[in-house]
C-alpha cells in the first residue's frame, strides 16, 4: 500500500526487463525506491528517478566530482559547483543536491529559466546562448574555488573546460551529453546516410575535447546514469537523503511535469515532442486508471 517513486533498472546490465519503465506494472530494488509523502502526486513524482539518479552520479560517485553526500542540515562547503545546463531534467536535479550537500552554484540555461533556477538554490544563473558566458562566470568565480562541473546539452563540454581551465580548485567535469547530438537522425530510411556522418564528427569533436582538456588541465568523463545502481550512491540518496528531503520539502522534484496523454499508446508521440526540445518541463505519460 506504500506510495513510491524508483528508479527502473530494466536496462542495466545484469537486470530483467520486468524492472524496466514502459510497462504497466514495474518491480523496483528497494535500494532505490523512496516512500513519497501524501502531498505529492505521481506524474509530479515520476520526473525525478532517471536525471536524479544521473545528477548524484556526477557528482557524488567517488571517480567523478566525489562531493560530500546530501543532508538535512548541510555545513557550507565553501566550494562552488558549475552547472552549465541547469534547466535540464539533469541540471535541475543537480542544482539541488549541490545545494543540499553545502555547495554554491553556478548554472546556466535560457534566461527565461533563471528565476526558476534561483529557486531551486543556484545563487547565479548566466545565459547558456551568450559567447561571452564563460568569460563571466570566470569572473564571477575569481577568488573562489570550485568543486567540478557538470555539463549538460551540447557544446557545454566546451565551455565548461574553458571555466575551469582559468579557476581554482577542483578541474573535472562531469559529462552528460556527447558533443554531437544525434537527435536529428531518422529511425527508417535513409537513417545511415545522415547517422555515419555524424558518429564521424562525434568522434572528432571527442578527440578535439580532449585535446582541449589537456592544454587546460581538465579532467572530463561520461556519466552512466544507472551507476549508483551498483554502488553506494544509489541507496545514499534513495534510502537516506530523499524520503525525508520530500517530505520536508528540502527537494523539489523538477523540472515541472508536463502531461502528454493517457496510456502507452502516448508514449511515441511523447518522445517525438522529447526530441524537438523540451525547456523546463518533464513530460508525463499517466498509466493505470483514471
Amino acid at each position: 500500500g506504500d506510495r513510491v517513486v524508483g528508479f527502473a533498472a530494466g536496462e542495466e546490465k545484469g537486470r530483467r526487463s520486468a524492472e524496466g519503465a514502459f510497462q504497466e506494472q514495474a518491480i523496483l530494488m528497494e535500494k532505490m525506491t523512496s516512500l513519497l509523502p501524501d502531498n505529492l502526486s505521481f506524474e509530479a513524482a515520476s520526473v525525478l528517478p532517471l536525471c536524479l539518479t544521473t545528477a548524484a552520479a556526477g557528482l557524488f560517485q567517488p571517480d567523478f566530482l566525489a562531493m560530500r553526500p546530501p543532508s538535512s542540515k548541510p555545513a557550507p562547503a565553501g566550494q562552488t559547483l558549475v552547472v552549465w545546463g541547469g534547466s535540464t531534467s539533469v541540471g535541475c536535479n543537480a542544482i539541488q543536491l549541490a545545494v543540499a550537500a553545502g555547495y554554491d552554484v553556478i548554472a546556466t540555461s535560457s534566461l527565461r529559466n533563471a528565476s526558476y533556477l534561483k529557486r531551486l538554490g543556484a545563487c547565479a544563473v548566466y545565459d547558456r546562448h551568450s559567447p561571452s558566458t564563460p568569460s563571466v562566470i570566470i569572473e564571477a568565480l575569481r577568488g573562489r574555488e570550485v568543486c567540478g562541473a557538470i555539463a549538460i546539452g551540447t557544446g557545454s563540454a566546451k565551455a565548461c573546460i574553458d571555466i575551469l581551465g582559468a579557476t581554482k580548485g577542483q578541474r573535472f567535469i562531469a559529462l552528460a551529453t556527447p558533443p554531437v547530438s544525434l537527435d536529428e537522425i531518422p529511425a527508417g530510411r535513409g537513417r545511415w546516410q545522415k547517422l555515419l556522418p555524424a558518429l564521424m564528427g562525434l568522434v572528432i569533436r571527442n578527440i578535439s575535447l580532449a585535446l582541449r582538456a589537456r592544454r587546460n588541465g581538465v579532467k572530463t568523463k561520461f556519466i552512466w546514469g544507472g551507476a549508483p545502481l551498483h554502488n553506494e550512491v544509489g541507496p545514499m540518496i534513495y534510502r537516506e537523503f530523499l524520503p525525508s528531503a520530500l517530505e520536508s520539502g528540502q527537494f523539489r522534484p523538477a523540472p515541472e511535469p508536463e502531461i502528454v496523454g493517457h496510456g502507452l499508446e502516448v508514449i511515441p508521440e511523447a518522445l517525438e515532442r522529447q526530441r524537438k526540445g523540451v525547456s523546463a518541463r518533464k513530460l508525463v505519460v499517466t498509466l493505470g486508471p483514471r
